[in-house]
């Protein structure tokens, strides 16, 4: 996509409607002072394994959208299907003067995605080739569009912020594994190192990243 050297797969209307609204509709308070409000829930087809929001919507999502996942993650990188344990469906709110700055997504995740939730407008993610930000290439905001990729480490560079405007609120759907030595395998990545960054202290690993 626009020169990037990873795959993107972009979605529009991703969640049926019923489960887009019941999810923009979840409370998600006014009461924070740091700049992202984190809604973390992790499930399986075994059961949850923690959650922050209604259980049943939370089964529900992961039953309507697991196998749509998965077939996802098959297009863009086969050989991590057989490596997923579970999946994180996280609710992130960012203040509208905030940034997350560039990344390259935690081993764990062996398909990241992102579905734009609300404000009607907001700022989109946006993707580099590398950390220091070449060949930006934005996938604008659009209420219910999904954006997917598979990590590669110290590869899929990206980020994303406010607009200045609005808090930006987004749901957050990742197929997740703890089998971390075989993702690096899969990568053809070295596993010390890469493990190291993994495990840094994440307000480190923003300074250590372009030298790790």
């Amino acid at each position: 996509m626009n020169g990037l050297n990873y795959k993107i797969k972009v979605i529009d209307n991703f969640l049926n409607q019923k489960d887009f609204r019941d999810i923009c509709n979840v409370n998600l308070g006014n009461d924070f002072d740091s700049n992202f409000k984190v809604f973390h829930n992790e499930i399986n087809n075994d059961g949850i394994i923690k959650c922050s929001i209604q259980e049943n919507l939370l089964k529900r999502i992961h039953k309507n959208y697991f196998q749509i996942a998965m077939d996802i993650l098959n297009e863009l990188n086969p050989k991590k299907t057989k490596l997923y344990e579970y999946s994180d469906f996280t609710i992130i709110v960012t203040k509208k003067n905030s940034n997350f700055p560039i990344h390259d997504d935690t081993p764990n995740k062996l398909l990241s995605g992102v579905i734009y939730l609300y404000p009607e407008n907001n700022s989109g993610t946006t993707f580099y080739n590398d950390v220091n930000g070449s060949n930006k290439t934005t996938i604008n905001w659009k209420p219910n569009r999904g954006v997917f990729f598979s990590r590669i480490e110290k590869e899929t560079w990206h980020s994303y912020q406010g607009d200045g405007l609005n808090n930006r609120i987004a749901l957050i759907y990742n197929l997740n594994t703890n089998k971390i030595k075989e993702v690096y395998a899969i990568e053809n990545k070295n596993y010390f190192f890469g493990n190291f960054r993994f495990k840094i202290n994440p307000h480190l690993f923003k300074y250590f990243k372009k030298t790790i």
